[in-house]
This record gives structure tokens, sequence and C-alpha cells, in this order.
């Protein structure tokens, strides 16, 4: 399925989110939020009009993209996103999110912010698709050609970028 994105390297998960959004002929919505992060790092609360993927706003955003990537975990792997919490967790700041998205009602998203049972077989399997994801754009990263750079510049571009992988 990775393929059939036609992704280009160096790749953003802005990006990803376009490309599956196009295939699945529903948007995906990226929404950053200060979220509790005694409660949860990220969410995603699909609706009629378009899947949601909130996401920890005050982190830094190569733990935002991976917060992005187990949320799409979730929805490549099929799973549901209003799977009811069975623990007890504190209210959750929602915020501000109905007035932006009208569609996003404040107990669906309370009830996402809410499932963080991390480890559920539906946890572990978006965790790992996660991770893939990265290593599957790390590995895509370093194997594509850099034409215009000589070999001492592209060990220079390696050694010195901060990024990990395509993030």
């Amino acid at each position: 399925m990775l393929n059939q994105l036609e992704l280009e390297p160096p790749l953003d998960v802005t990006e990803l989110c376009k490309r599956l959004s196009d295939i699945r002929e529903l948007p995906i919505r990226l929404v950053a939020h200060p979220l509790n992060p005694r409660v949860a790092f990220g969410a995603w609360v699909r609706t009629s009009r378009a899947d949601y993927i909130l996401f920890q706003q005050e982190t830094s955003r190569a733990h935002q993209d991976h917060i992005i990537l187990h949320e799409l975990g979730h929805i490549l792997a099929g799973h549901h996103s209003s799977a009811p919490s069975d623990v007890e967790q504190p209210s959750v700041d929602t915020g501000g999110l109905q007035e932006r998205y009208p569609d996003l009602l404040p107990e669906v998203v309370d009830g996402a912010l809410r499932r963080n049972i991390y480890d559920s077989a539906d946890e572990c399997e978006a965790e790992t698709l996660a991770t893939i994801l990265l290593e599957w754009a790390s590995v895509v990263d370093r194997a594509a050609s850099r034409p215009s750079l000589s070999p001492a510049t592209r060990r220079m571009d390696t050694v010195l970028t901060d990024r990990l992988g395509w993030l």
C-alpha cells in the first residue's frame, strides 16, 4: 500500500495523510490541541465527514509525527475509533474543538481521549504499524539517491541532519 502512495523522500506525515485521504476518499484532518499528557497524547475520531487525528500540541515535531503515525496505524488496521475505555480517567478538556470542527461531538472526543489502555491488542498493533512506517521511511530516505550531492556532501548531510528518517 505504501508504494501506491507514490511518496518521494524526504517524506512528511502531513503528505502521507493527504495521500491516504485521497485513496480512501475520506479526509484526514490533523488537529494539534493541548491535551492532558496524563490522559493521552493523541486520539483518532471518525465522523461521517472526516477522520480526525488529535495530537499533543505541546511536544516536539518528531513526537507529534509519531503520535500521528500511531493514530494512522489504527486507521490502516481497520480499528474502531470510538471503543469505550474501562478505566476512569480525569476529565479531558476539549475546549475550542467543537467551534473549529462542528462534527466533533465533545462526548466522542472525550471518549476517544480516555481510550488509553496501551496493552490492548489494538494499541500494540497501532504502535507496531507506526514503528514500521518510521523504519520504512528511514530506509527509503537513506536509499534515495541525491544526484546533486557529492559523496562527501552526502556523508556530511547524513551525519549532521537532525531528522529521524523522513521526519
